[in-house]
């Protein structure tokens, strides 16, 4: 089994809010995060396809393929946007890092021509980063 991974930066604002719980509990839970404008990040994606080499191309996926199904399905949509307000696949979700992570996944899950999606990798700083594996 061979492991291709594809790299990907963007940056991003959102905010972390729950509107189940009143502002003094969100502020409690995310902190700073809760702040009504939202904050911005400079989010590193990661994106992994496992699978067999093919004989013929020597590739589990052509990267290439790889890079245009990610920024047409994911990059175009989150890149300086505000996560919360303008992408589509994150409406209703508060766009933690996690939710982020399993929103990306589910996106390119059934886009992968060859190969299966392994693991979508977001680091939402250098030190903090979310690795999620399909359900």
């Amino acid at each position: 089994m061979i492991y291709v991974t594809r790299r990907e930066v963007f940056s991003a604002a959102h905010r972390l809010y729950n509107d189940a719980l009143t502002a003094e509990e969100n502020n409690s839970l995310y902190d700073k995060c809760a702040n009504p404008y939202g904050h911005g990040h400079n989010f590193v994606l990661e994106i992994v396809v496992c699978g067999e080499v093919d004989k013929k191309s020597g590739y589990v996926i052509d990267l290439k393929i790889l890079k245009k199904i990610v920024h047409d399905s994911i990059i175009k949509k989150v890149d300086h946007h505000h996560l919360n307000h303008e992408v589509d696949f994150l409406q209703g979700i508060i766009p933690t890092a996690e939710n982020i992570c399993i929103a990306v996944w589910n996106e390119l899950q059934n886009k992968i021509p060859t190969g299966k999606l392994f693991s979508v990798k977001l680091y939402e700083t250098e030190n903090n980063s979310v690795e999620y594996k399909g359900e």
